[in-house]
């Protein structure tokens, strides 16, 4: 080790020590919650320019086992997602509902086993999870992730850069916001219109992110309490094991993070409501080791519920697996004898 990297590893160990803080658990929980939505950015503003939800049917889909439903959901003047709502085949008036939150790659497509241009089946490392989900008999929504696919700036478009994540996260950092802070409460205002659409049962929503989209989907959890179960894949780590320690993309860094909290326990802000963490036991850039540390440190705040957490380590690289999530999902939502407690 050089003197530049034991430089950076006492920049981590000063801000990791700053953490420790002579409060209870309740109070630092609540001490954490603030600092996150502070931390994120504010968005407020946002709020002052919503419209009525207006979804605009593009195209439909029938298969054998369920519906795929392409629109537009208009939040603002300025804000339209792409979202694909999937709905099982099977007649049911109501049914738990999972806002599927892709990762890294070319888009929504990817969630539900498409092309970039949406013309044929395609499988990548999001292993069509959305419609894994669906088949399990939840209705899910898919939304594309802003910076992403079609919602890419128009310079990195002409560019033909895969996302708009550099270009987003910096200039809103210049205004004291992130990028991660725009798309959990995009997250939070798609959960809104899920308790609005039909035939979701609004007492069981479910949270499922994948990478990046993990990182959206734990924080959004973690600050709403209308999510009763999380699934994150490909995510869950320390921040000194992962994005301190390689190349990750800056959609990932929210400044003043590790100030307050190292990344199990601000996952852990979810507890007591379920989560089930998994990942690969070959992950180059959320390596196992430091996983398995997470899941360490997050259990414990699973003592009195240790029913509500679950894992699972797969054999696997950086994709998602649901081996076991899908099947633990079920239990948690679909299950009517599994009581929830916020």
């Amino acid at each position: 080790m050089n003197k530049i990297d034991q430089l950076f590893d006492q920049f981590y160990d000063h801000a990791y020590e700053e953490t420790v803080k002579a409060v209870g658990p309740a109070e630092r929980r609540t001490i954490l919650t603030n600092t996150l939505h502070k931390l994120l950015g504010d968005f407020s503003y946002l709020d002052d320019t919503r419209i009525p939800f207006k979804t605009t049917s593009v195209d439909t889909k029938v298969f054998e086992t369920y519906q795929r439903e392409l629109v537009t959901l208009s939040i603002t003047e300025l804000i339209d997602i792409k979202m694909y709502i999937l709905t099982p085949a099977t007649k049911k008036a109501v049914y738990p509902s999972v806002l599927a939150v892709h990762g890294h790659g070319y888009g929504v497509n990817e969630a539900v086993g498409l092309t970039k241009d949406g013309q044929a089946e395609e499988s990548t490392i999001h292993h069509q999870f959305a419609v894994q989900l669906v088949e399990q008999g939840f209705k899910v929504f898919v939304p594309e992730v802003i910076g992403f696919g079609e919602r890419r700036l128009d310079r990195d478009i002409k560019a033909g850069n895969v996302n708009s994540c550099e270009a987003m996260a910096t200039n809103l950092l210049l205004e004291g916001k992130t990028l991660a802070g725009l798309r959990i409460w995009e997250a939070q205002r798609v959960l809104d219109y899920m308790e609005e659409a039909d035939q979701v049962d609004k007492e069981n929503l479910a949270i499922m992110g994948f990478s990046g989209g993990a990182l959206i989907s734990a924080y959004t959890s973690a600050l709403d309490k209308r999510v009763k179960a999380t699934v994150l894949t490909g995510f869950t780590n320390t921040f000194k094991g992962s994005i301190m320690a390689m190349h990750h993309c800056i959609d990932n860094y929210i400044p003043g993070m590790l100030n307050s909290a190292e990344l199990p326990e601000w996952i852990a802000l979810i507890a007591p409501r379920s989560l089930f963490i998994e990942s690969g036991e070959e992950d180059p850039i959320f390596p196992s080791q430091y996983t398995r540390e997470a899941i360490e440190e997050i259990q414990e705040h699973y003592h009195s519920c240790p029913e509500k957490f679950s894992y699972d380590i797969f054999p696997g690289a950086h994709e998602i697996s649901g081996r076991k999530a899908y099947n633990w999902l079920k239990t948690q939502l679909i299950d009517s004898s599994v009581k929830h407690e916020i």
